[in-house]
């Protein structure tokens, strides 16, 4: 079952859990698991319009998933999703 590394600010919609196993066949499916069984995480990760914030990243393994198909991306049983916001400052 593919997992799911949560990063420390958004531990506190997990129950603060660091990674998550999470069903799906494909990024989007298993994002969908995920936000379906934390429901509150959602606001942090998609817009109003559905579509991942743009300043959430989403790597598998270690490949952007923006460089690979997407939400579309297929997964495997042994796979590791790692949710990055990418933080800013001044």
């Amino acid at each position: 079952m593919p997992t799911i590394r949560i990063p420390t600010p958004l531990r506190p919609y997990t129950e603060g859990q660091t990674e998550v196993p999470v069903a799906g066949a494909t990024v989007g499916a298993a994002l969908g698991d995920l936000t379906g069984r934390y429901p509150k995480l959602r606001q942090h990760l998609y817009g109003d319009n559905g579509d991942l914030r743009s300043f959430v990243n989403i790597y598998l393994n270690q490949a952007d998933i923006r460089e690979l198909k997407g939400a579309d991306t297929p997964l495997a049983e042994t796979d590791r999703l790692m949710i990055v916001p990418s933080i800013a400052g001044g």
